[in-house]
């Protein structure tokens, strides 16, 4: 079967019959994931921790990178069977070592689900010299699903979901420049970069990925107030409505886009496991269901929700996988 004889799932909602306050839990319902096998990235705290906990409540058998497991074990404790490994997405070799250990179990992989990430970081650069943000959120994320390919491959129906944000409405991909070596470091343009990569990526990896029996997704999972936004500021998060009088950080007003740790983490898992998204893939999803997209003409009116056109472009996507390839010095076998 080739590529051409898919077709391309539209980027338009399905009207799921599910929404903004749906829960993870919720989601899931009575869905048997027995026999499967998750590796969740981040999956030891925050929307991470959920997904983690959901997955396995259902059966699942999931596997938890930590950059230091030592530290990730109290929270991986309340997730029944989940096994923890070392493994730091911004250190190629710390990629190897993880894919070649998962390799040599011989085990299938039924859900990756790349939710790791930093945000609006100050200006810090990986041992290769590239900016952080896209290392950790993009590249790190690129080079794990590379390895971990042929466990994908093996489970014959793999999902990959890879959270991206909002955020990549701040900015598209800048080709010449990712790592901001000829242009002044700004940590939200840096994020909103990371964040339509993590869109793109899914993109093409789904357009490679399908005929192969593995679908990748992209997740908005809304504003959820987590350990992402340690580096930002009490006037950063007054802005959003994230600071209530007391200074604590919680939301002043629960809305569409903002949500708990359980709703937030609904999308990620209804992604990864909604029967709904059997035989489509490719497209950037929000609010338990596939995104609306933003036509260009009305990206800069207030309100707007879905993806910008950046985050669905095909030729883009495909760039970004060669720029990725060239960064990383890796390659899918597909």
């Amino acid at each position: 079967m080739s590529t051409a004889n898919l077709a391309k799932t539209p980027q338009q909602p399905l009207h799921s019959g599910y929404g903004p306050r749906t829960t993870a839990e919720e989601l899931i319902g009575n869905v048997d994931l027995n026999g499967k096998v998750a590796i969740v990235t981040g999956g030891y705290s925050g929307l991470g921790l959920e997904v983690s906990r959901v997955l396995a409540k259902a059966g699942a058998q999931v596997i938890i990178p930590a950059r230091s497991p030592g530290k990730a074990e109290a929270a991986a404790a309340s997730i029944p069977g989940a096994e923890l490994a070392e493994l730091d997405l911004a250190d190629p070799a710390s990629i190897d070592r993880f894919a070649g250990a998962f390799a040599e179990s011989g085990r299938p992989l039924h859900m990756l689900v790349n939710s790791a990430g930093i945000m609006a970081i100050p200006e810090k650069r990986d041992e290769r010299g590239y900016e952080l943000q896209f290392a950790t959120n993009h590249l790190g994320h690129f080079q794990l699903t590379a390895r971990l390919w042929p466990a994908l491959q093996r489970a014959n129906g793999a999902r990959v979901v890879s959270v991206s944000s909002g955020g990549h409405s701040l900015g598209d991909i800048h080709f010449e420049d990712p790592n901001f070596v000829n242009r002044p470091y700004d940590k939200w343009e840096a994020y909103g970069q990371s964040k339509t990569a993590n869109a793109l990526f899914a993109l093409e990896l789904d357009r490679r990925g399908a005929t192969h029996h593995v679908r990748a997704f992209s997740v908005h999972p809304g504003s959820i107030i987590t350990k992402l936004s340690r580096f930002l500021s009490d006037d950063e998060m007054k802005s959003m409505g994230a600071l209530n009088e007391q200074g604590q950080r919680t939301f002043t007003e629960m809305t569409e886009e903002n949500k708990t740790i359980p709703e937030g983490a609904a999308t990620i898992v209804w992604c990864a496991v909604s029967e709904q998204l059997d035989g489509k893939g490719g497209v950037y999803c929000q609010n338990v269901d596939i995104a609306p997209a933003v036509p260009k003409e009305r990206i800069h009116e207030p309100g707007m929700t879905g993806v910008w056109p950046w985050a669905t472009d095909e030729q883009s996507a495909e760039r970004l996988w060669q720029l990725s390839e060239k960064l990383t010095g890796v390659s899918f076998q597909i």
